[in-house]
């Protein structure tokens, strides 16, 4: 199986070599695929199953067949950047996880942050959660929105937010080094597992099954970030001047649930119902706007070529037509 999310980069200079810790995720590996089309990155990358990765890499026909290490290895390999991955995609992940989410975050943070000290030049991309601002989101993140916790009433559908907030926070405080938090609010891609329980693979799922789709009258307005444009967002970040900080993802625009359901049944076919006794259960609780109004990332040249329903409806295509 070959695929392309259609993006190449060419430059004529000296190959960059970055580190992928946590490549057996989708969205690592997605942008593993979009780094192999370009020359001007190498990459190294690193996971607790290396048999699994090197597996993958034959199987979409990726010829440049980077090398894969376990955990222990990483630090021996020189590379110019590293980008953590490790984390969870999965809602029923986190609950499963539980406080245990703390230490895995601190643990391989901690792997990144030690090196920095022998390596200061080196870059460190660390792939945060829009979590972080905490689980409200009655209205959409902008630049001056404040994180809350109910640290006197601190709940498990908290414990992510927090793990992310807390290695942001440990980040900022380590100044001298180029440390960026890129915060990924919702992502959709034609490699997403159709197992996991999102409202766009539920939707896909009801439309492969041929069965009604049933879902609540709660509203919500999310914005998937294509995966090229993810990679539009790595790469700004990597041609920038080093620096400190945190940028938020965001697409062309976001999308409303009754426009998306809409779009669905007008393109593929799908058919759904409004329940209005339909219960809504979040793990990480219910976020009626999740998504961000702020775009400082394109103070650094980052300009997104999709809109959330643009790569709902051209990931949801390739995934129905295979």
């Amino acid at each position: 199986m070959h695929f392309s999310y259609g993006y190449e980069r060419m430059e004529n200079r000296k190959a960059s070599r970055v580190a992928i810790l946590g490549a057996t995720s989708q969205i690592a590996k997605d942008c593993i695929v979009s780094f192999s089309k370009s020359p001007a990155y190498d990459l190294i990358l690193y996971a607790r199953n290396v048999e699994t990765v090197e597996h993958w890499q034959r199987e979409i026909g990726i010829e440049a067949r980077y090398p894969v290490f376990d955990y222990a290895r990483y630090g021996h390999e020189a590379h110019d950047c590293v980008i953590n991955f490790i984390g969870v995609g999965d809602p029923a992940r986190v609950v499963a996880m539980g406080a245990s989410i703390f230490d895995i975050t601190y643990q391989y943070d901690q792997l990144v942050l030690q090196q920095l000290e022998t390596h200061p030049e080196r870059r460190y991309i660390f792939l945060s959660s829009g979590a972080v601002y905490g689980s409200a989101y009655l209205e959409p993140v902008r630049a001056e929105t404040k994180a809350e916790i109910s640290i006197n009433h601190f709940s498990s559908s908290e414990y992510y937010s927090v793990a992310k907030l807390y290695a942001e926070c440990r980040h900022r405080a380590l100044s001298q080094y180029s440390i960026v938090d890129l915060r990924v609010f919702n992502y959709f891609s034609r490699t997403q597992d159709m197992k996991a329980r999102f409202f766009v693979t539920d939707m896909i799922r009801s439309i492969q099954e041929n069965r009604l789709f049933e879902t609540s009258q709660y509203n919500i307005v999310r914005d998937y970030l294509h995966p090229s444009d993810f990679f539009r967002m790595i790469e700004s970040i990597l041609n920038a001047p080093p620096i400190n900080t945190s940028y938020d993802c965001y697409t062309r625009s976001p999308s409303e649930k009754n426009v998306i359901l809409e779009s669905m049944r007008e393109k593929f076919g799908l058919r759904y119902v409004v329940n209005s006794s339909q219960i809504v259960l979040n793990p990480t609780g219910l976020k009626p706007h999740y998504y961000s109004l702020n775009q400082a990332a394109g103070e650094i040249g980052y300009v997104p070529l999709y809109s959330s329903m643009e790569t709902i409806l051209i990931e949801s295509e390739s995934i129905l037509k295979s």
